[in-house]
């Protein structure tokens, strides 16, 4: 897959509305996708792997998007490729009395994550250029200057850290954000997320339209780029992800961290325990040694 056909670079004009969301790239369904999907989650196992280990670099996943554009279940799906340790889930919802007391960003940078670890953001600092735009909660003087923190912001995650942010907007249609907004009203494993407000956020797609393609335009960089992702159809939209995350963190350039023991005396520590084995055991032992060799020489 073409990943540089989702990237939106630096200084470009967005119009989502060119933008199909039901776009499937170089697959015809979900089962078309699905061995390749598998490889990606794979790699993605191993790779984070090699983050944690070498702790010399960090990923921030920032999701954004209309409502049902599937943010959770990007999630999920992402979770699902990653072990828990070494990854985390920050949720921004309305902001308290407490955080709205401070500065836009002081609630979000607590969550940034540390060396090693990946830290996804469902929403993020960008409904500070959104919401509030949308709904007027304050100037336009205000939220229009909060662009360039954010471009400061992302600067020093990435520079002072080497920390990699990849963003994505999913691009939904207004048929599919309607047709699960029915699915959550006949599921009752789904009614959870029905929200009044949905359909009255719904009015407002003109609106958030505009927002959406301002906020990418002005705030995707070489750095913390954003990426437009179709996502009317939930397999290409977690396909495409899975993509993107595993090329990034390839990119990084990893290398295993050098062991802080004496290796020779280690050595000789595990040859006193195993010729304290039966012979029963140590055949068990060099079977296993193999079987795990083998499966270490296929996956890498």
């Amino acid at each position: 897959m073409k990943i540089d056909k989702f990237r939106i670079a630096p200084g470009t004009k967005v119009k989502l509305g060119k933008i199909d969301p039901a776009d499937t790239g170089d697959y015809k369904n979900h089962a078309d996708a699905a061995q390749r999907q598998e490889e990606l989650l794979a790699r993605m196992r191993e790779l984070q792997a090699k983050l944690y280990a070498a702790k010399t670099n960090a990923l921030v996943i920032v999701l954004q998007g209309l409502d049902a554009a599937g943010k959770d279940g990007v999630v999920t799906h992402v979770m699902s490729g990653l072990n828990p340790e070494g990854t985390r889930v920050a949720s921004f919802k309305q902001p308290t009395a407490e955080e709205t007391a401070h500065d836009f960003l002081w609630r979000v940078h607590p969550h940034a994550p540390a060396k090693g670890d990946i830290v996804i953001f469902n929403r993020s600092h960008y409904e500070d250029v959104l919401v509030v735009r949308v709904h007027q909660l304050v100037p336009k003087v205000v939220w229009k200057s909060r662009y360039e923190h954010i471009r400061n912001f992302e600067h020093l995650l990435a520079a002072g850290n080497d920390t990699t942010v990849l963003k994505f907007y999913l691009h939904i249609s207004r048929e599919a954000q309607l047709a699960r907004f029915k699915v959550r009203l006949d599921e009752p494993d789904h009614e959870w997320k029905i929200s009044k407000t949905d359909y009255a956020e719904r009015e407002l797609w003109d609106e958030y339209t505009a927002a959406f393609e301002e906020a990418i335009a002005q705030t995707s960089t070489a750095e913390a780029p954003w990426f437009v992702i179709p996502s009317d159809n939930k397999w290409f939209r977690d396909l495409a992800i899975s993509e993107i995350i595993v090329a990034a963190i390839e990119g990084m350039k990893l290398q295993a961290p050098k062991a802080e023991v004496d290796l020779e005396e280690i050595k000789q520590d595990y040859a006193k325990a195993l010729a304290e084995e039966s012979p029963e055991n140590q055949i068990k032992i060099a079977k296993l040694v193999k079987k795990k060799e083998k499966s270490l020489k296929q996956a890498g």
